[in-house]
């Protein structure tokens, strides 16, 4: 019975990983996909489930532990022979897995599992880095449109180079904290080859101050001329228009999320060796089978999936679950460092 549960708890572990890995790949280029995420938010509560469901399985194996040894001490016999005698006694023999040994992770672990744990360990950081790059770069390129860019999308949206043919209205800088100018929003109105020679553009946003006689890109329907179209030179249109999955879209959003996604996984990959070959394999070993570790790890994971879910459903997040989706990526990394500080001791 006790290694029936030992392996489930390997088990959740490994599909727990897989699971994340996944679900983080999918995040990393969804932005341009519609909504609902389904993806991410199948492999995501796959992976919180399994971490809940580890620290569950882990709390068991301490709590029939204990049984068993207050059934051994009622006994009053030594606790090398106790187990055995109640065995023979009929009724204690299903006890008999249960003994001190479930505290000392060194025996729930594979023979010279001092490889394994430094392996497993370095595995569990890269993950840990990818999942907090994944979160903060769909986050950064998450969608902002409006329901004109899924009604373009809906009636077939397609992508042309058009000119602006009037002088731009309601002209308004962009600009930031130290009034360096972003980009300007304006209303449009272009000309598309083969096309409309008038379709109207609200909310154009460009990063150069829009002219008559410019051109531009413009998501824009045929069967739908009515809608006008979407000018947003910080998104990737195409990759919008075939809703196809895209990580670190083209444009200023694409290439700033690129840029964080490789400062998070520089330091996931400096974190990995540190946590993972400066500790002993013994220290590791009982990291990995803490229940007391496992269960912030388990609450943080659940946290932060329950914090993404309006945002993968497509739905108004709450201000609780806007900070949990919001931090997510500091908060996985917090949670695991706080926990594997102790190994370094």
């Amino acid at each position: 019975m006790r290694w029936v549960l030992v392996w489930a708890v390997r088990l959740c572990g490994l599909v727990g990983w897989v699971a994340t890995a996944v679900a983080c790949t999918w995040l990393l280029g969804a932005a341009p996909m519609p909504k609902p995420w389904e993806g991410p938010l199948v492999w995501g509560a796959v992976a919180a489930g399994c971490a809940v469901a580890r620290a569950l399985l882990l709390w068991a194996g301490r709590v029939l532990a204990a049984v068993a040894r207050r059934r051994r001490s009622r006994g009053g016999d030594s606790p090398g022979v106790s187990l055995s005698k109640e065995g023979r006694g009929g009724g204690g023999g299903r006890w008999d897995d249960w003994d001190l040994d479930w505290e000392d992770a060194h025996e729930l672990s594979f023979p010279g599992y001092e490889t394994w744990a430094k392996l497993r360990t370095g595995a569990v950081w890269l993950l840990v880095a990818f999942a907090s790059g994944a979160f903060f770069t769909a986050l950064l390129t998450s969608p902002d449109w409006d329901d004109r860019v899924e009604d373009l999308r809906d009636a077939g949206a397609e992508v042309s180079v058009a000119t602006v043919v009037r002088a731009p209205g309601a002209v308004r800088a962009d600009v930031d904290d130290e009034d360096a100018v972003q980009g300007y929003s304006s209303r449009l109105v272009v000309s598309v080859p083969g096309g409309p020679a008038r379709l109207a553009v609200k909310g154009a946003y460009t990063q150069e101050k829009p002219r008559e006689g410019a051109e531009v890109d413009v998501l824009w329907a045929r069967s739908a001329q009515r809608l006008g179209g979407y000018v947003n030179e910080t998104q990737d249109l195409p990759a919008i228009a075939e809703r196809r999955w895209k990580a670190f879209p083209d444009g200023d959003l694409g290439g700033a999320a690129l840029v964080a996604f490789i400062v998070l996984m520089l330091f996931g990959a400096v974190l990995a060796p540190v946590f993972s070959l400066v500790p002993d394999a013994d220290d590791l070993q009982e990291l990995a089978w803490s229940p007391w570790v496992q269960t912030v790890r388990a609450a943080v994971t659940a946290a932060v999936f329950l914090g993404w879910r309006p945002l993968l459903l497509g739905v108004e997040p709450h201000l609780v679950e806007v900070l949990f989706a919001g931090g997510g990526f500091l908060l996985v990394f917090l949670a695991y460092c706080l926990g594997s500080v102790r190994s370094l001791g």
